[in-house]
């Protein structure tokens, strides 16, 4: 059940991004270079260039060197205000999921969902930018937290640069 509905807010995410144009603050698109023809010097020095905390180690199975790069992951937890009525709460939602399919398409967010429990916590999105600062600026312009149904709550996390989900 929970799958379905997860999968049914993702069909309701591509459509609503590949269907609507949304002209709301407009924010520089941030894009990265394929990687795997770059040296992984190139790869560290484009990133502290562009201001990102990052180091690395050599994984001693494979001995490639593995960018660690500084991510923000935001927990959207449940807002003061979540007494709208269900319409608010739709378009609100809608809203949310135009606000994080930007992020996604811009290059700043790489990953976002809800939990699956209801909880506190609603769910998380990973912000792939330089500074806390400009993580919770773009998290602070979604629509539902905006009009206080979700909080946000941002901390520093590392990643392996380029490594997929499994």
């Amino acid at each position: 059940m929970e799958r379905k509905l997860i999968f049914k807010l993702f069909i309701v995410l591509v459509f609503v991004v590949s269907c609507k144009e949304h002209h709301a603050k407009e924010v520089p698109v941030l894009r990265d270079k394929p990687q795997h023809t770059r040296l992984i010097s190139d790869i560290e020095a484009d990133l502290k260039e562009a201001g990102y905390l990052t180091m690395n180690y050599v994984d001693e199975k494979t001995k490639d060197t593995v960018i660690m790069q500084q991510y923000f992951i935001a927990f959207l937890k449940s807002g003061p205000n979540r007494k709208q009525t269900k319409a608010e709460a739709d378009s609100l939602q809608k809203l949310h999921l135009e606000h994080l399919g930007k992020m996604y398409e811009l290059g700043y967010a790489d990953i976002s969902g809800p939990f699956g429990d209801d909880g506190d916590i609603r769910g998380i999105t990973i912000y792939n930018t330089p500074t806390l600062k400009m993580a919770d600026s773009l998290a602070n312009l979604d629509p539902m937290v905006q009009a206080g149904r979700l909080e946000i709550e941002l901390h520093p996390w590392w990643a392996a640069k380029g490594f997929p989900l499994r």
